[in-house]
């Protein structure tokens, strides 16, 4: 089994660029981590058709959904509204969701706004939320999560037990002082001859230096180590230094 994902942003402040997004690169290295492979990432805005086609879209492509943004208290906050006309079920007031709210606002501060944190598609199965209690929810392979970044964290904290992860991802980094043109020629070589490994380039400055770092991913971590090393040969022949470290960093 090799699980996939697709994150769904969703937030006309995000295509503003009034906020920044913090929640891709966090999801992405917490699925690397159980071996699903986070194959897209979608930022739509705060409008109903586009969320709804973007929710079908995905889920249909791919084993997992994860969506962020949209399920607050604002008139702008949508999404779970969207995810159930998706599935083509109705949006109802969820009455753990209610008592999570109850038990969180002090006494006459759950005014109605605040209770549309509580309205969960029909068939919807709660996300904890142990920072502000308002839930997310998972429906069918689609989970709503907050769109604040440690809200959002927490939130996935809790849903990857639920996921079926696949074979671990092994990562080797290999640096070098070399420009990307150098070494384009070998690298591609080197692809060709291990198709099952995922082979990037990205090249850097640092300290005054031009460089690229060279990150190897697959599940057989003796091909990882062995392309690795073939690949810190090919650049010493090209007269550099390689630099390598396990994962991704580097």
């Amino acid at each position: 089994m090799n699980p996939t994902a697709a994150v769904l942003v969703i937030g006309n402040e995000i295509l503003s660029g009034r906020t920044k997004d913090a929640n891709l690169g966090h999801i992405a290295e917490a699925l690397s981590g159980i071996g699903v492979r986070l194959r897209e990432a979608r930022v739509v805005p705060d409008l109903e058709e586009e969320i709804v086609a973007a929710v079908n879209a995905l889920r249909a492509r791919y084993t997992y959904v994860f969506t962020t943004g949209g399920i607050g208290p604002t008139h702008d906050d949508i999404t779970s509204a969207c995810v159930a006309k998706a599935f083509g079920v109705a949006l109802e007031r969820n009455p753990e969701a209610v008592a999570r709210l109850e038990r969180h606002y002090a006494s006459g501060h759950l005014n109605e706004a605040r209770l549309r944190m509580a309205n969960i598609p029909a068939g919807g199965v709660l996300i904890d939320n142990p920072i502000s209690q308002a839930p997310g929810f998972q429906l069918g392979n689609v989970f709503v999560m907050a769109g604040v970044p440690n809200i959002m964290q927490a939130m996935l904290d809790g849903i990857l037990p639920r996921l079926a992860g696949g074979p671990q991802l092994h990562a080797r980094t290999v640096a070098c002082e070399l420009g990307e043109g150098v070494i384009a020629a070998d690298l591609s070589a080197l692809q060709d001859r291990h198709p099952d490994l995922e082979i990037g380039s990205y090249p850097y400055f640092r300290h005054g230096f031009f460089g690229v770092s060279l990150v190897l991913r697959g599940t057989n971590e003796e091909e990882v180590i062995a392309a690795a090393e073939e690949l810190g040969g090919i650049i010493r022949q090209l007269g550099g230094t390689p630099n390598v470290t396990i994962g991704t960093k580097g």
